[in-house]
């Protein structure tokens, strides 16, 4: 139930930010917003502004909201507060808008993140930073080692080995080196739970020593003055956006090359479950998980692709360079092919996450029934 509601709050707080964007930029441009909605209809309730006219809607499905603008579908032609009345650049910078702010709302969540203490990297010293709960965390996986073998992932966290308490990369690799072929207690932890396994070190000749498998970094919660918070927040999320640009391209690229996406990609339900995990975690993942749910909007939605703010932009250019626009009923017949495939590809996307994810659901399914 926490997994769902902050699920429903991430999701409403992304797109409610997005549509805020095309509600103030319209305004200030001149063009009539008609209604603002929190979550979508059937409509609950709502109240009409004597002074603007704007309706003011609550509406029963709690997943964000939406605005509704004023000639945004090509009528109105000829009134001046009309969105398709509007100057082209006057239009770009409306649609446009609402991607905007998914950057700002990621920049401003990670900002905060780093302000209340923010989980990173600490094999070096912090200039400004306290930090907390330091750990020595599993980043790769060697295959066919002994800890593939018995389960360890990347996240995991660990503690100990033996009765010796890991607070190093150094103690680790110590606790190690001479311990080939010889069963060891090993003690981590991952998510909130606490785990034990018997594993036995074996011997690799590139390193010299014995070892588990695993690649490890040391990691804390690190927090910073307000004033750099906001400039590393503003920088990360420049850092992100080019991480997740590059991603894109890789995925395009496997699937024109090979068939294959080559990277993992999340619907709905992969998102929720993925919720859950940081949820788990702490309020600090749950808000960079959000900050990375709202970049990835930013991007997704700013694609070239029909029904979204990028397609239609890509019209409005396409308007520009023709000197008239695309005959209205062409350009909504468009914008519906790519709705109505965007709903087909993340209904097999969702329908994959669900097979994916199926012990979770029957774990979930049993905590109801029992």
């Amino acid at each position: 139930m926490l997994t769902l509601i902050v699920f429903i709050i991430i999701l409403s707080v992304l797109v409610l930010v997005h549509e805020l964007g095309h509600f103030y930029t319209a305004r200030k441009l001149g063009v009539k917003v008609e209604e603002f909605g929190i979550g979508f209809p059937p409509k609950a309730t709502g109240i009409k502004s004597k002074k603007t006219g704007i309706t003011y809607s609550i509406n029963w499905l709690p997943l964000g909201g939406f605005v509704k603008i004023k000639g945004e579908d090509g009528e109105h032609r000829q009134d001046k507060d009309s969105f398709s009345y509007q100057k082209i650049w006057k239009r770009i910078v409306i649609v446009s808008a609402g991607v905007f702010m998914n950057f700002v709302l990621a920049c401003v969540l990670l900002s905060i993140g780093f302000m209340i203490g923010a989980p990173q990297i600490v094999e070096t010293d912090i200039d400004n930073g306290q930090l907390k709960n330091p750990q020595i965390q599993v980043y790769e996986v060697l295959e066919d080692s002994p800890a593939m073998e018995i389960g360890l992932k990347a996240g995991d966290s660990i503690l100990q080995v033996n009765d010796t308490k890991i607070d190093s990369t150094d103690i680790l690799r110590d606790s190690l080196k001479d311990k080939q072929d010889e069963e060891l207690n090993l003690k981590i932890k991952r998510l909130d739970e606490e785990k034990e396994f018997a594993i036995t070190p074996i011997y690799y000749e590139d390193l010299e020593s014995a070892g588990i498998g695993v690649s490890v970094v040391k990691t804390a919660v690190v927090s910073y003055p307000w004033y750099k918070s906001i400039w590393l927040g503003a920088k990360s999320g420049v850092l992100m956006t080019g991480q997740i640009v590059k991603g894109l391209a890789i995925i395009v690229k496997n699937l024109v090359t090979t068939g294959k996406a080559g990277l993992d990609v999340a619907g709905p339900v992969g998102i929720a479950v993925l919720t859950g995990q940081f949820t788990r975690m702490g309020v600090t993942y749950v808000i960079q998980f959000a900050a990375l749910l709202s970049i990835n909007l930013m991007i997704i939605n700013f694609l070239p692709i029909p029904a979204l703010d990028g397609g239609r932009v890509l019209f409005l250019i396409i308007e520009k360079l023709r000197g008239k626009p695309i005959k209205q009923k062409v350009e909504n017949l468009i914008h519906t092919i790519g709705f109505a495939l965007l709903i087909l590809l993340i209904i097999i996307i969702t329908g994959r996450d669900i097979f994916k994810f199926k012990d979770v659901f029957v774990n979930v399914w049993d905590k109801f029934t029992n």
